[in-house]
């Protein structure tokens, strides 16, 4: 089993924590990571567009004018599409773009990511997660302490709306709570930061 400095708020070393090879020694396996992202944006894509064909138009049932003898080209409809306030071409429709990815391979991508992170030393696990007032000058100085530059995913072990308020004026930092944990969210962060209770909790259900 790999261990890892455990550190305070304010960078400070406070021992360190064991963990578990199945997590986060997985072996790095890139195109499951890809298949878990991809379902990801897929099942967040909302499909809601739509547009009339000339089937669906209002009104048109006349003929605007006779077949023949007019000069103009013969018209059956106002609602042809190539009239003003006709039907749309291959017009686009509602559709479910939602994808699906088994529970064995969600969780394998997610460990492989958690591993991919902790062998770029991109992972780091704080004692506790917690600030005093909710206030934003709090997390940033948090980030300036471990010199965190790009973008970071906290996940905390229990939601705490402190951490959550002081955070979300940063663009660069997003917090999570650990049972909301996913690849995509790793894989889109520069750097992981996990409460070492959130660690635990991890190890405690997936490491069975």
């Amino acid at each position: 089993m790999p261990s890892i400095k455990v550190y305070n708020m304010k960078a400070q070393e406070q021992g360190s924590i064991e963990l578990m090879d199945a997590l986060f020694c997985a072996e790095y396996n890139e195109p499951l990571i890809h298949q878990a992202v991809v379902t990801r944006l897929a099942n967040e894509r909302q499909g809601t567009k739509s547009t009339l064909t000339r089937t669906e138009v209002r009104g048109g049932g006349k003929k605007p004018y006779r077949q023949k003898g007019t000069g103009n080209a013969r018209q059956g409809s106002t609602r042809a599409p190539q009239w003003i306030k006709g039907g749309v071409v291959f017009a686009p429709k509602s559709r479910d773009f939602s994808k699906k990815m088994n529970l064995t391979a969600k969780r394998t991508a997610m460990f492989s990511a958690l591993s991919k992170k902790l062998s770029d030393n991109e992972f780091f696990v704080i004692d506790e997660i917690a600030v005093e007032n909710g206030k934003t000058k709090e997390m940033v100085a948090f980030a300036d302490a471990f010199k965190f530059e790009k973008k970071v995913l906290i996940v905390m072990c229990d939601a705490n709306e402190k951490v959550i308020r002081a955070a979300q004026n940063l663009a660069k930092i997003k917090t999570i709570a650990v049972e909301q944990l996913n690849t995509y969210d790793i894989v889109n962060s520069n750097v992981i930061v996990l409460a070492k209770g959130s660690v635990e909790k991890l190890q405690e259900v997936y490491g069975k």
